[in-house]
């Protein structure tokens, strides 16, 4: 998880989260330290909201309210364009939306992060750096660390200074901890060229130069180079697997728990995710003072807090406004038509923060920009999907020492990738009790990218055989849960149970086969830009550079942003958040 700056370094770290990795994380990695900082409770992403109406003309037009889609909008509010933003879905946030329940505040998707708390410009997450940038605060309660259920017992994964390696040396033995010690040594060169290149200094056209300069200096003291620029290039852009495997990492137990890490953070192991991802992540969760943070009102007040920034620039959001398809003028986007008659046209941009495969629909059959897109699209292959319970459960008696995130790793024996091997948990209520009634708990417990979408296409969501796979496939979630709350059934017997399928993921998400994301295999295959190809037509989120995870998207969402704004506005901008690290 990468951390905040202070003192010394500050103003170089406030420039971002680490290159291609620094902002990954498929739970939310990302960077934090210290306390949480106020927020007003509420606001404008959640309840009731009177349906504004559509504008006739904008500058940039933004199709999706994930978390990509509001920092993108909400930058580009913040320089003065007129943005406006259009959600199919009746609530924002994407896959990082929270409903209600029962008197139950769920998060529907990712529930871990850090780089969310202390002051203002030390933090490398650009998710953190957004909310900065447009005036926002998210108030967090900080852990320091969560509980993973291994085939050889508990292990418990802490980001305070040594932990990490005692419980290594203790669970794996003196040679795992030993090969570890190598593999930090030789990650550590990476590590300080990622923390020196900030996703909020890129821009994908000819004038990055000018924006990236300011990092660059700082990456050729960092050692990158000292093996020669191929060596370096093949770190920068190379899988993690190549360095563990040139760190001599031979340790069983090791091999596995570093793939494990890897699968948790982009749905991959170590052979395919980005190197600067994973060097990046270490680093800075050893550097003795990270945080992990919880947002206090469950993930959808990360959400309110976009979308009051959003706002507060002047942009709008309207939710249940789905976009039918991109209009085309001369071969240039001009526009997009809604579901039901309306039309938004875009002087300068459409953003599409939707999938790539998703995008390529909203173009016209037939059309060379369709078929640019199919080709685009179809280079990408989707990892799998998902399958989520959500409980509302009696929580008299729960351990007081219950932490809020816990994994659960069945084997090792098919690969951490194998199908619902891996059971991701979290207890959000351990740190905001008010997400659910008193004495009641929230539990999500969720397999991600290890539920094959094929095994459910085709299935009518209200017949007798879905619900039975929905039974059959939800048992392993149980049965993770019953390693950390043995009692879980009985306690959900008289509360909240909700099962949620890859179907369910595609539907109320609008995401292509309800997929994870895509798997871009490091080393073998180049994340696309948010440059589509089509001429005022551009992307962001997860299906672009820097990939899956929400510090990831929300790279995503400044490199969109600043590649729509011209390069002096871009500029500005980096001078203020240089500011705000002082």
């Amino acid at each position: 998880m990468g951390a905040g700056a202070r003192g010394a370094g500050a103003r170089r770290r406030a420039r971002g989260a680490a290159g291609a990795a620094g902002a990954a994380g498929a739970r939310g990695a990302g960077g934090g330290r210290g306390a949480g900082r106020g927020r007003a409770r509420g606001g404008a992403g959640r309840g009731a909201r009177a349906p504004g109406a559509l504008p006739a003309e904008v500058d940039v037009a933004v199709v999706g309210a994930g978390l990509g889609g509001l920092v993108c909008a909400g930058l580009l509010a913040r320089q003065g364009l007129s943005v406006a933003v259009l959600e199919a879905h009746s609530a924002p946030g994407g896959c990082a939306h929270s409903f209600r329940r029962g008197g139950f505040e769920f998060d529907s998707g990712p529930s871990f992060f850090a780089g969310l708390s202390g002051p203002p410009g030390t933090s490398t997450n650009p998710l953190r750096q957004a909310l900065d940038l447009l005036g926002e605060e998210v108030e967090c309660r900080n852990y320091a660390g969560w509980d993973c259920y291994l085939p050889e017992g508990r292990f418990r994964c802490s980001v305070r200074p040594g932990e990490y390696e005692r419980e290594l040396e203790r669970v794996g033995g003196p040679a795992a901890a030993a090969q570890f010690a190598r593999l930090q040594a030789a990650m550590e060169p990476l590590a300080r060229a990622s923390e020196a290149l900030g996703f909020a200094a890129f821009r994908s056209d000819l004038v990055a130069p000018l924006t990236l300069a300011r990092g660059l200096a700082d990456v050729g003291r960092s050692g990158i180079f000292s093996g020669g620029p191929f060596k370096a290039g093949r770190l920068l852009n190379g899988p993690f697997g190549g360095i563990v495997e040139d760190a001599g990492v031979t340790d069983p137990f090791l091999l596995n728990l570093l793939d494990l890490e890897c699968f948790v953070l982009s749905g991959m192991t170590a052979r395919d995710t980005l190197a600067p991802e994973m060097a990046f992540m270490y680093a800075e969760r050893s550097k003795g003072d990270t945080a992990l943070d919880y947002p206090v009102g469950g993930v959808g007040a990360i959400v309110d807090a976009l979308v009051r920034g959003l706002e507060r620039w002047g942009g709008t959001l309207h939710l249940a406004s789905p976009v039918a398809g991109v209009e085309l003028e001369g071969g240039r986007a001009c526009g997009v038509r809604l579901e039901g008659g309306g039309f938004v046209r875009a002087r300068r941009a459409v953003v599409s923060n939707t999938s790539a495969w998703d995008t390529e629909r909203l173009v016209a059959p037939g059309s060379p920009a369709r078929e640019l897109l199919h080709r685009q699209a179809g280079d990408l292959k989707p990892l799998d999907s998902f399958m989520h319970l959500h409980l509302g459960i009696d929580a008299a008696g729960l351990p007081e020492d219950l932490g809020i995130h816990h994994l659960v790793a069945n084997s090792w024996g098919g690969g951490v990738d194998a199908p619902r091997n891996v059971v991701n948990v979290s207890i959000p209520t351990v740190l905001d009790p008010s997400l659910a009634p008193e004495g009641k708990a929230v539990v999500h417990a969720y397999y991600a990218a290890n539920e094959p979408f094929a095994d459910w296409e085709g299935l009518d969501r209200a017949s007798p055989e879905y619900a039975a796979l929905k039974a059959e496939r939800s048992e392993g979630l149980w049965q993770g849960l019953e390693r950390i709350i043995p009692d879980v059934r009985q306690r959900a017997a008289e509360g909240v149970a909700l099962v949620g399928s890859p179907l369910t993921h595609q539907h109320f998400n609008r995401r292509h086969r309800g997929s994870y994301g895509p798997g871009v295999p490091a080393g073998r295959q180049q994340w696309p830009t948010c440059k589509t190809g089509v001429p005022g037509l551009l992307q962001c989120g997860d299906s672009t550079f820097p990939g899956i995870g929400v510090p990831a998207v929300a790279g995503s969402g400044f490199i969109a942003a600043n590649t729509v704004m011209p390069v002096w506005d871009h500029l500005k901008m980096l001078d203020e958040m240089e500011a705000m690290a002082v």
